[in-house]
């Protein structure tokens, strides 16, 4: 291999150790932010909390009741959940029952945007929510067996995007036995307090800085077709 592009800054100290030659432009997700026009049309006169529960039916069902389990303790929010075609909404609406919470489908940037604070299950998402401002608490479970060996064969110290590129706790992590509804409740609540939520958003302007300016994609095909 003569030289690898990689998307993440941290990956070039891993393959560096390997003597393989690294380039790094940016992160392709800056430009798919850019590009979008956050359309969105669900209104609401309450401020929103975002629920982006995954789009896997087994990260559903074992984090969206958790997430939903909370709803009652913040009245004077409205929750919406950011929901992927490939489920109905009689799916999602089997989770929510008589809870004050609300279904958007396939707007998950335009419900980020207008979101004031999310509760976003660990991937791509927690790194998409820093990028768009909002502050958020990283939540993941998954089934005993698959944590135990996940556990025992990774040693890493953080599991969502963002803290692994700043290599530090930018956001809250709620993973596996964590991730209960008094713990959530109190991490929804400290991202709620306008202090805490000036330090998130200087800890993402840092973060944004670290990964690059939009227009990579465009570098690197040229680079790649050159």
């Amino acid at each position: 291999v003569d030289e690898v592009i990689v998307v993440f800054p941290f990956e070039k100290s891993f393959y560096k150790k390997h003597g393989i030659d690294v380039l790094y432009m940016g992160n392709p997700i800056l430009d798919q932010i850019e590009k979008s026009n956050f359309s969105f049309t669900y209104n609401s006169r309450k401020q929103i909390i975002a629920l982006l529960p995954g789009s896997r039916k087994q990260e559903i069902n074992a984090i969206l009741p958790i997430m939903i389990s909370l709803v009652d303790n913040f009245k004077n929010y409205q929750f919406v959940i950011a929901a992927t075609n490939t489920f109905s909404k009689n799916f999602y609406n089997s989770f929510i029952g008589k809870k004050n919470v609300d279904i958007v489908f396939n707007q998950t940037y335009g419900l980020l945007k207008q979101s004031h604070a999310a509760l976003v299950t660990s991937g791509t998402a927690s790194l998409e929510a820093a990028l768009l401002n909002v502050p958020q608490v990283v939540c993941y479970k998954t089934n005993i067996l698959t944590y135990i060996v996940a556990s025992n064969l990774i040693n890493i110290k953080f599991l969502s995007l963002v803290n692994i590129l700043m290599n530090r706790l930018i956001v809250k992590e709620l993973i596996q036995y964590d991730l209960h509804v008094k713990n959530l409740t109190l991490s929804l609540s400290e991202i709620l307090d306008i202090d805490n939520r000036k330090n998130i958003h200087i800890n993402y302007d840092l973060l944004k800085e670290k990964i690059g300016k939009e227009g990579c994609s465009k570098q690197l095909a040229e680079y790649i077709t050159k």
